[in-house]
């Protein structure tokens, strides 16, 4: 049994074209600039790579981030020691 099954119900991605994203589930925001948001959600890591990114709405007591901008990427990271090496060369 997936130990994400519990917490696939209160994640959701909403994508409209490459320029609107909103996310629920959301627990904390680590890291955001115009290029990328990193941010830990009820099923890992989950970070976001574009152009112009901007949070319009962040609402951590409900869980939900809503970004604008050119959407390239959603990665989700693998929970584990090593968070470190995917991001430090996104931001680095």
């Amino acid at each position: 049994m997936n130990d994400y099954n519990a917490a696939q119900t209160v994640h959701r991605l909403e994508l409209d074209g490459r320029e609107s994203l909103t996310v629920s589930g959301v627990e904390d925001v680590e890291r955001f600039d115009e290029t990328g948001i990193v941010m830990t959600t009820a099923v890992g890591t989950l970070v976001i790579t574009g152009e112009d990114l901007h949070i319009g709405k962040l609402s951590l007591d409900g869980g939900e981030l809503h970004v604008d901008g050119r959407i390239d990427s959603l990665t989700y990271e693998d929970q584990g020691p090593s968070r470190g090496g995917f991001l430090g060369r996104l931001f680095g």
